[in-house]
């Protein structure tokens, strides 16, 4: 039996609290808030010790959570659109002595966030703000205190809202207090104990960090334990080295002679920082340094940059009577525990060739470029299953796409005729090679201009210290909240690139413009054997995977697995079916948790990406929350680790209700990849692309599908500095099917956006008539389309689109730049923001609404296009132009000081930035503008009225004046 929880974690978004507060009354909206944030003063955080000993069960418990949760909600259907965004902020303080500038932190964000909060409940009207804690102690996140709403109009109320949280922070800061969206603070760990309000001492038991002190950190426990845990578990600290930018007098490049300011990629490409892949480059040269690439050269992840990795082409024959092909394997064996078969992926079948190379600590196993394992041989030996060949290129195996994973495990053997004469012609091609490319990795530091030199940071801090905009989605059902989960993680690398916002670090100027992987290499809990390293620690039995599964990315990066499962025929034999064209990247899984989930029900797609986050422990477990805690209605649990792996967008299943009067709240997607602006106007337009950007996708029914491999090399692309102008990312380049072709061996593909494009359109798109729908942000079809839609109103492409059905053009994508990808490419790319014009025409937005989103859009494509630049160039302008920069990549204080000043002026409005911002002017925010005031009727006393009245009285009449 299970007793109910006495103390549980904050693990609930303050956007899922937002849709909480949707049908309470305005009056109920301050005291649910009270409540639900009390639940981070409950409770005591075990220490890593004691934890550890509970790590098995709360795994255990949080998969039984999850399955118990899904079983009760997974019919939900037909919930209205509901969104909200997340932004933050981080106050310091200006001091100038004697003419001296300095800036620094100010600790008092739960000061700051307690009296914010009081006064909502006091003083704040229809629209609201909610106010919460996040990492640091001088870091407070708000967002609006009800959700927005399915209409178009309700995209007004995102920059209001926006406006209204900088005027209300603004009302209560100290005079020489500051607050503007900057993503970082640019001389976090640079300034030692002086370096806060008040000053805090270097170090201490919880980061054990040689640059900032655990007084910076915010003061409730849970914080400080996700810090200390990450660092024992991964038993040591954690290891930040950021690319250094090189400037002409920048003293950690006086060796690189022959190296010219900039990059060592050239022009026609960007440098690369492979975030949490750095260990080879620790071991090699310290701290000081780490290995970069370029976005021009093949670059494989398979032996973690630690040299040259040979790509091989495996043919495929299993050497027995009646064999067909072999099941995938989703782990190599290790440590005693056997592979574990896949049964629900489109194996690999006689005649086929793989892409893989051989895994140099396991025998006899290849890794594939799919992210799936295989073995070379038979136990014993006697078998042969791979007989490896070179080839360039192959054939695609239609046939496999056809079938699924209850087909007979083995097909007809390859006659020995035909196979040798396979062999011999493919043992004639050339082996493909994949390296570190244009910057050659060499012992010597100086001789080796792929190492660069590195700012290094030790602690947590220096990435969740980072500020950023975040937004979640509500969806009709779970197959669009999965569906929404994969194509946003698409445009998480996308957009992030087109809000750069962090080009400086611990007081220099870093040759990146992205705070991800600084967070992902922050978060980073990996053992050295997870991370690939050689490792002769024993095995841990306490910890996930024995602390010895090979786990390929930090618990904060980019997804690893598509969610949406797609079409599900009742035939047996597609019903199962995971393709791996797109998922192609290591997918490692708690092999027991997924045959848990699989014997529950739960579809294969689902089932791996619940068992892919299970890999991971829980980092904070309470007193009192363990056993404690029901399984069958709470979910504590699966949220400890849910809510702790930090992925570039999240799916959220509805949380339980609790009681008979607690709100409905549906299934949600977060999109988490976007860098925090400088004004409201940016952070509106971003926030309100991607909100239509959604509805486009399911109205148009649209596919962004690439590999997740070209995903996350579009995620290193973007972290490069002045990516949105300069860089490339792959991009699908058929967003609907095509129209005709044959494959591309004779008739030419054509995109049904041609047709526009070459001015042989049908009339335009269908509108939505019924005055029940608009202006809505609909994504209901039209009715030229309603027969190819299933009686639960999704439709056939949508199904599809998943399996990659089609040929190779139908699936192809290509290098685009941001221009591209944005405004459109010949004539079958339409590009994303005419589909949202398109859309919005759709709807019949109404006029007024649609001129603000114009602005957005001409602004967005505008800094797509170059025209405008990114607050990362901005910010990297400014110090480089400010007169006391020595063009030695370092910031200093009065640089800081004038840099956030000027973030300040921008963001309310009293500076102009044409460079950063075009045309659009910011209408000045003040404080004295924070709360609304009453149409009082107080009486006031005749001095009060003559002082009021003699104000006036020698103002000039209107008429006077025009």
């Amino acid at each position: 039996m299970h007793r109910k929880a006495t103390a549980t974690s904050y693990s609930l978004s303050i956007t899922e609290l937002l849709l909480t507060f949707l049908l309470l009354s305005s009056a109920a909206v301050a005291s649910a808030f009270t409540l639900t944030m009390g639940l981070l003063k409950v409770g005591t955080p075990q220490p890593w010790p004691v934890s550890k000993k509970n790590l098995n069960y709360v795994r255990e418990a949080g998969v039984r959570q999850f399955i118990s949760t899904y079983n009760r909600v997974k019919d939900f259907q037909g919930d209205e659109l509901m969104w909200g965004d997340e932004v933050e902020y981080g106050v310091f303080i200006l001091e100038k002595v004697d003419g001296v500038k300095k800036v620094k932190l100010s600790l008092r964000a739960k000061e700051i966030m307690d009296t914010l909060n009081e006064n909502e409940q006091l003083l704040s009207g229809e629209e609201g703000c909610n106010w919460v804690p996040e990492y640091g102690a001088w870091m407070v996140e708000a967002t609006p205190s009800r959700p927005y709403t399915g209409y178009a109009n309700d995209l007004l109320r995102v920059e209001r809202n926006m406006r209204l949280r900088r005027k209300r922070i603004l009302a209560i800061l100290k005079e020489n207090e500051i607050a503007p969206t900057v993503s970082v603070f640019p001389l976090l760990g640079a300034l030692g104990e002086e370096g806060s309000v008040p000053p805090v001492p270097v170090g201490g038991p919880i980061t054990e960090s040689e640059y900032i002190g655990d007084g910076i950190i915010n003061p409730h426990p849970r914080f400080g334990a996700l810090s200390a845990n990450i660092r024992q578990r991964r038993g040591e600290k954690v290891n930040i080295r950021v690319p250094l930018f090189h400037d002409t007098n920048t003293p950690e490049f006086d060796n690189y002679a022959d190296m010219a300011p900039g990059s060592c990629c050239g022009n026609d490409s960007m440098l690369l920082w492979r975030f949490g892949k750095g260990d080879v480059s620790r071991e090699k040269y310290g701290n000081g340094f780490v290995i970069v690439g370029c976005s021009n050269t093949a670059s494989g992840d398979f032996n973690d940059l630690d040299g040259p990795i040979t790509l091989e082409k495996w043919l495929v024959n299993v050497e027995c009577e009646g064999c067909k092909g072999l099941f995938y394997r989703s782990s190599p064996p290790y440590d005693g525990v056997p592979a574990v078969i896949v049964p629900d992926a489109d194996w690999p079948r006689n005649g086929e060739i793989v892409v893989g190379a051989e895994i140099p600590n396991v025998p006899g196993w290849i890794r594939l470029q799919n992210g799936y394992y295989l073995p070379m041989y038979s136990d014993d030996g006697e078998i042969n299953f791979l007989h490896r060949v070179s080839t360039e290129t192959h054939a695609k195996n239609q046939q496999q796409q056809q079938l699924g994973s209850e087909t007979p495990s083995f097909r007809q053997s390859v006659p020995a005729i035909e196979m040798s004469d396979l062999v011999l012609k493919h043992a004639l091609e050339n082996a493909v090679n994949t390296s570190l490319g244009a910057c050659s990795n060499k012992t010597s530091v100086a001789d080796s201009p792929n190492v660069r030199p590195a700012i290094h940071m030790d602690a947590m801090a220096f990435g969740m210290g980072c500020c950023c905009l975040q937004i979640t989605f509500q969806a009709t059902d779970v197959d669009e909240s999965r569906f929404l989960y994969d194509q946003l993680a698409v445009m998480a690398p996308i957009m992030m690139a087109l809000t750069a916002s962090t080009p400086v670090l611990k007081g220099r100027l870093a040759d990146t413009d992205c705070r991800w992987g600084i967070i992902s290499e922050c978060v980073d809990d990996r053992t050295p054997a997870e991370r690939g390293r050689d490792d002769n620690a024993t095995p841990d039995p306490e910890v996930a995977g024995k602390g010895r599964r090979r786990l390929y990315k930090s618990r904060y990066d980019s997804i690893s697995t598509y969610l949406y499962q797609g079409l599900t025929a009742e035939d047996s034999h597609m019903k199962n079916r995971i393709i791996n064209t797109y998922n192609d990247i290591p997918v490692p899984i708690d092999e027991d948790k997924y045959r848990d989930l699989r014997e529950a029900g739960i579809d294969p797609l689902l089932s791996q990406h619940i068992a892919h986050i299970f890999v991971r422990d829980p980092l904070v477990i309470f007193d009192g929350a363990v056993e404690e805690v029901d399984d069958e209605t709470q979910t504590e649990h699966f949220e400890s680790i849910q809510s702790t792996n930090w992925q570039s967008v999240r799916w959220k299943p509805p949380p339980p209700r609790n009681g008979p009067n607690d709100p409905h709240i549906g299934w949600r997607t977060e999109f988490r990849s976007m860098e925090i602006q400088l004004t409201d106007f940016e952070n509106a337009a971003f926030t309100t692309f991607i909100t239509l950007l959604t509805r486009v996708i399911l109205t148009f029914d649209l596919n962004l599908y690439i590999p997740l491999s070209r995903v996350d090399a579009n995620m290193q692309r973007a972290h490069a500095r002045d990516a949105a102008r300069r860089g490339k990312f792959f991009f699908r380049r058929h967003l609907a099917p095509l129209e005709e072709g044959d494959d591309g061996f004779g008739e030419q593909y054509v995109s049904m956006f041609s047709r526009a494009v070459n001015g042989m359109g049908t009339g335009g798109l269908p509108t939505i008539q019924s005055e029940s729908n608009f202006h809505r942000l609909d994504t209901n079809a039209s009715h030229e389309s309603v027969q190819e839609y299933n009686e639960d109103g999704v439709s056939v492409k949508r199904r599809m689109a998943p399996t990659a059905s089609g040929g190779a053009e139908s699936n192809s994508y290509e290098e685009m730049t941001m221009a591209e990808i944005m405004t459109g490419k010949k004539d079958y790319f339409p590009g994303l923001i005419p589909l949202v014009y398109a859309y919005l025409d759709h709807i019949q937005c109404d006029s007024v609404t649609m001129d603000r989103m114009s602005k957005y859009l001409d602004f967005i494509e505008k800094r797509a296009t170059g025209e405008l630049v990114t607050p990362a160039t901005w910010i990297r302008n400014f110090i480089r132009n400010h007169e006391d920069y020595k063009f030695d990549s370092k910031v200093s204080d009065s640089i800081a000081y004038d840099l956030l000043v000027a973030c300040k002026e921008i963001g309310e409005g009293t500076r102009a930035a044409p460079e950063l911002l075009g045309d659009n002017i910011i209408k000045p925010i003040l404080a004295s503008d924070a709360y609304q005031k009453r149409l009082d009727s107080k009486r006031v006393n005749n001095a009060e009225i003559l002082s009021l009245l003699e104000r006036y009285s020698t103002r000039k009449t209107f008429a006077e004046t025009h």
